[in-house]
């Protein structure tokens, strides 16, 4: 299949309630992370557009899971949580929202990008949410974001301590990124296109297994009914 276009991005719409978010048809992609990761950047970096994923000039206050596409895919912004000087009532809302969209088990959610800040060591909601996405078989990958704040000593320093702060961190892939300078985007577009297209075979695959399973059985050779449709039979 075509490679995807990134640049062809939509911005959906944006969901306050679980009840709002319509069935999946596609493969979805999440992006998860506290307050001022750099979540915005990340998804305006791989869709190359300046202002697609705002920024919102008042952390964690944007209760909302934001949906984009690209062609026949799925970007899902998660609420960013975190943010110390929220009430109660908000920190609810970020809980519901996240933990009811990742609970959904009949989405096609395919992966969740768990974005952390390569410069500090994982904050208690972080280790949270690494751990429910663990306990719950969700694959994810995670990202290092503002890999480019870093010296390379300071970098090798980080990743060493990520083995101590991080439960099975040496288990899951990791891949540093960088807004500034590009870093890490490549792979991230390569893993979104790999998913995909085993996504649309394995849908392909079983279509054509609900169509063998329906279809009657004949006790010769003979043609089958004109317009019959057989999985391995062109139109």
């Amino acid at each position: 299949m075509k490679p995807l276009n990134f640049n062809k991005a939509e911005f959906i719409t944006s969901y306050g309630k679980l009840s709002q978010i319509p069935e999946s048809d596609r493969p979805e992609f999440a992006f998860s992370g506290r307050s001022n990761v750099g979540k915005s950047s990340l998804i305006n970096k791989i869709f190359n557009r300046k202002n697609m994923a705002r920024v919102s000039s008042v952390p964690g206050k944007t209760v909302t899971i934001n949906f984009f596409s690209v062609e026949d895919v799925y970007f899902v912004d998660l609420p960013g949580y975190g943010y110390a000087n929220v009430s109660k009532g908000e920190k609810k809302g970020w809980g519901d929202l996240i933990g009811g969209y990742l609970a959904d088990f009949d989405r096609d959610l395919e992966l969740v990008f768990q974005l952390i800040d390569m410069r500090h060591a994982p904050s208690k909601d972080d280790i949270q949410m690494i751990n429910y996405l663990i306990d719950n078989e969700i694959p994810f990958v995670i990202v290092l974001t503002k890999a480019d704040k870093l010296k390379p000593t300071a970098r090798k320093e980080r990743m060493e301590a990520f083995k101590d702060e991080i439960p099975y961190f040496e288990d899951i892939h990791c891949i540093p990124f960088s807004a500034v300078t590009g870093e890490g985007v490549d792979e991230l577009k390569a893993i979104i296109e790999e998913i995909r297209e085993d996504w649309y075979t394995r849908t392909e695959d079983a279509e054509e297994e609900d169509i063998s399973e329906e279809a009657p059985d004949y006790e010769d050779d003979s043609e089958p009914p004109a317009g019959f449709l057989t999985p391995n039979r062109n139109r």
